[in-house]
């Protein structure tokens, strides 16, 4: 790790002396695809703070009275869309992985375990129902125990935007995505002439956050490279009571990309990445201790083809995730010393073309696969204990009705294959060693189906009023750690577990109008099959985790409104709600969060802004002890809370920006519902569950070249 970091700080100096020597080596054009003009439109619509670059001082004021720090992500313009860019720094403290980037928006709460590796859950529903794609690539952790969740592995300042599609109303990514979507991404570019531009970002906080981001960027018209280097790290920090939390963690990644642009329709891109990293857990009895990723990726786009076909776009990627748990190197050794060395690798790809079949019929056809590939390295060598693979093909259509009405509809079938490699299993500390595994060597086939209806009724992506109403429904394979990390309640294998169906029902509501926005989005769902897992299973003499199979439902929304007066004030306020029920056991659906209230209020001059935020948690009565999803498992009601914080930012110069905040201003002690359970951890006290950090200072410089 050690010397990984060094690598990375000499590369930092090198190329930021060569950013700023190069600086004024002339502008780029951008030209960008339908799909991020798109979400570029409906973010700047909504007041997303999705921009392409910081505007100057000497700008009009018009362009530059947007805050400095994002507090809140509004819903856009598009149905069930929500767009939020990941340069701009955002409260609480600027984020360290996926997971802390998306806690802005409505609806989506982030279940803590340490300082890094969050559990993100949209809706009430996490993991692989809520599938997460990195430039539209699929990563999957190695942990059976989910210390390196997709998440873990995201810089966000390596991506430009982050895209949350809500429930099922599209098939474009991949099946079973029931929650939704969550796209990271970045944009291609296609310079004009010769340029060289670089972004470098610090930012320190309490309790020894320290983070460093250099982003370069150069190009001609025939082609381009970038190099993101990253690196953060943080010790332990203290809740508000000021017990310590055992959470430090450090992480860095190195991101390069070539692209090769013979002219402004063609895009051919190589890129890959290697991070390394290690965090702290206070949940468990081990940490990780190395969170490593290797990624490749080749993506040919090619747009304007013909009159009729405006895009087509391929794209094949390798992800590999290499992980390490241990119980001795960053906490006090135990009485027996253990480790695990689990690995998850994956292949996918993509094929899509976007057809224009006159001016009121847009259709995208194509096909994707995912190749996963679960092992372990704890005998020396890689021995894989399970393999899953689908491939999928899918359409989706907009069919215009005059200028204010269109439908959009769409539907997907894939061939999802499984098999158990595992010979026996393990018996546990209590189990009498490792037994015959029942379902060694078996295979499992299921073609599942996806597809939904999506009614529009208003101005797209315009000010005004837009109305929608759309029904889903998909079919999702139970992931790795629902069919091989627990046994079933019949067996100790729950390789047998059913696909979940889901069906889903969303309204919604989206105005604008001059300086005021406001958004209401409705859902209601029944999952048949629903996979839960169930602790404190007595099995003979044995207590086991088991998966279950059961019928749920859930319904609630998200609400908000946005208004600027006067020029500069500006006022966002949200609302989410969710709640769900196991109709089989007829008990409350466990995981779900409770209602949960935001309102912000900001002052922005042509340099400077001041704001502030307010978060409202309710109670959560309604929990299930003992049940939950691979995310984690109800502990028990939990008590509401209010946090407060402040923000401040300076545009010092064109080229350098500094902005600041203190969360949890009254060092207030508090634990979100759907955090993890505290564990006995030799040195740190013991808490019912993770609680969140006490009063943080943080600050941040942006410089721009």
């Amino acid at each position: 790790m050690k010397t990984f970091l060094g690598i990375l700080s000499s590369l930092a100096v090198a190329l930021s002396a060569a950013a700023q020597s190069h600086n004024h080596s002339g502008g780029h054009g951008t030209n960008r695809s339908p799909a991020h003009a798109h979400a570029h439109a409906a973010a700047a619509d909504e007041g997303c703070e999705c921009h392409e670059s910081e505007p100057t001082a000497g700008s009009d004021a018009a362009e530059i009275l947007d805050p400095l720090v994002v507090t809140s992500v509004r819903a856009a313009s598009r149905p069930l869309t929500v767009v939020s860019s990941l340069r701009a720094p955002a409260q609480p403290i600027p984020a360290q992985d996926g997971a802390d980037s998306l806690k802005t928006i409505a609806g989506i709460s982030v279940g803590r375990k340490g300082g890094a590796g969050g559990e993100v859950t949209l809706r009430g529903q996490a993991g692989s129902r809520l599938d997460l794609l990195l430039d539209g690539q699929s990563v999957l952790g190695g942990c059976p125990n989910r210390m390196d969740p997709p998440t873990a592995y995201v810089f966000p300042r390596a991506f430009d935007r982050v895209t949350v599609l809500k429930g099922p109303q599209s098939v474009l990514y991949g099946p079973g995505n029931s929650a939704g979507v969550v796209l990271f991404e970045r944009e291609p570019r296609h310079y004009a002439q010769r340029t060289i531009e670089a972004e470098a970002v610090a930012t320190m906080g309490s309790f020894g956050r320290r983070d460093g981001t250099l982003n370069v960027r150069a190009g001609e018209s025939w082609g381009y490279g970038e190099l993101a280097l990253n690196h953060t790290r943080a010790a332990d920090y203290e809740d508000g009571d000021g017990r310590r939390v055992h959470s430090q963690y450090e992480r860095a990644s190195l991101q390069a990309a070539l692209g090769w642009t013979p002219d402004e329709q063609t895009l051919v891109e190589l890129s890959g990445n290697l991070g390394q990293g290690e965090a702290a857990y206070g949940h468990g009895g081990m940490d990780a201790t190395k969170l490593d990723r290797e990624n490749l990726s080749l993506r040919v786009e090619r747009r304007n083809l013909t009159e009729r076909v405006s895009r087509v776009e391929a794209q094949v990627a390798y992800n590999s995730a290499d992980h390490i748990m241990d119980n001795f190197r960053l906490r006090p050794p135990g009485m027996m010393a253990m480790e695990s060395r689990p690995g998850h690798q994956v292949w996918s790809g993509r094929v899509l073309g976007e057809l224009a079949l006159g001016e009121s019929l847009g259709l995208s056809l194509g096909g994707d696969f995912r190749d996963g590939r679960h092992r372990s390295r704890d005998t020396g060598t890689w021995v894989d204990d399970a393999t899953a693979e689908s491939a999928g093909l899918f359409g989706e259509a907009e069919k215009a009705f005059g200028p204010r009405s269109r439908v959009v509809l769409g539907g997907r079938v894939d061939t999802w294959r499984a098999r158990d490699r595992r010979q026996v299993l393990s018996g546990g500390m209590m189990g009498g060693g490792a037994v015959p595994n029942p379902t060694a060597n078996q295979k499992r086939r299921s073609t599942l189906g996806a597809g939904f209806l999506r009614y529009e009724h208003g101005e797209q992506d315009a000010a005004g009023l837009t109305s929608y109403a759309g029904i889903g429904y998909t079919e999702r394979a139970p992931d790795y750690w629902e069919l091989i990390r627990h046994e079933s309640l019949g067996s100790r294998s729950a390789f047998g577990t059913h696909s979940e169906k889901t069906a889903q029902l969303d309204l919604g509501l989206n105005y604008t109008s001059g300086d005021f926005r406001a958004f209401a989005a409705v859902f209601a769902n029944r999952v048949d099959d629903f996979i839960l897992l169930q602790n404190g299973v007595q099995k003979g003499m044995r207590t086991v985790t088991a998966v279950r199979s059961v019928d749920a439902e859930s319904w609630g929304g998200e609400a908000g409104l946005g208004y600027t007066w006067a020029e500069r004030w500006q006022a966002d306020a949200s609302l989410a709600a969710v709640r769900g029920r196991n109709r089989s056991d007829g008990t409350p659906l466990a995981q779900q969060p409770p209602l949960e209230g935001r309102l912000s209020l900001t002052y922005a001059a042509p340099k400077w802004s001041v704001g502030g935020l307010a978060r409202f948690v309710a109670a959560q009565n309604r929990v299930a002890a003992g049940q939950g999803t691979i995310a984690g498992q109800d502990i028990g009601a939990t008590p509401g809370f209010a946090v407060y914080s402040l923000n401040a930012g300076w545009r010092v110069t064109e080229w350098a920006t500094l902005t600041a905040g203190v969360d949890n201003v009254f060092d207030k002690t508090y634990a979100e519902h759907l955090s993890r359970a505290g564990a006995t951890v030799a040195g740190y006290p013991t808490t019912t569950r993770i609680n969140e950090p006490g009063r943080t200072l943080w600050a941040s410089l942006n410089l721009s070249f």
